[in-house]
């Protein structure tokens, strides 16, 4: 009869660390998704930085509504714009690329 107090205590304690390595690594986890989310979003910003300062370099100052235009694109259309406007030679080709990433993402909702 004894041990059954011990037993109890025991299992208490053993439950006690669970918990705790349990919070432990739900803190961990969500660091980590915070961090990735931040590195996420810094890598689509300098990439949005680069194709806004290539685009000015090639064809001048752009007008604002270009600009609203590509700030919301993603990080994989960030990059195939950043392909695509090595082939622009006049700002028509530049709208006409917004246009159809615009109309694919509608056409996808």
């Amino acid at each position: 009869m004894r041990l059954a107090p011990l037993y109890q205590q025991e299992k208490e304690r053993i439950q006690q660390e669970g918990r705790q390595e349990g919070r432990q690594e739900g803190r961990q986890e969500g660091r980590q998704e915070g961090r990735q989310e931040g590195r996420q979003e810094g890598r689509q910003e300098g990439r949005q930085e680069l194709i806004l300062q290539l685009l000015t370099y090639k064809f001048g100052e752009l007008d604002s509504s270009l600009i609203k235009q590509i700030q919301p694109l993603s990080v994989e259309e960030l990059e195939a714009l950043g392909k695509a406007l090595l082939d622009f030679s006049e700002i028509a080709q530049l709208e006409t690329w917004l246009m159809n990433i615009n109309q694919a993402d509608r056409d996808q909702q």
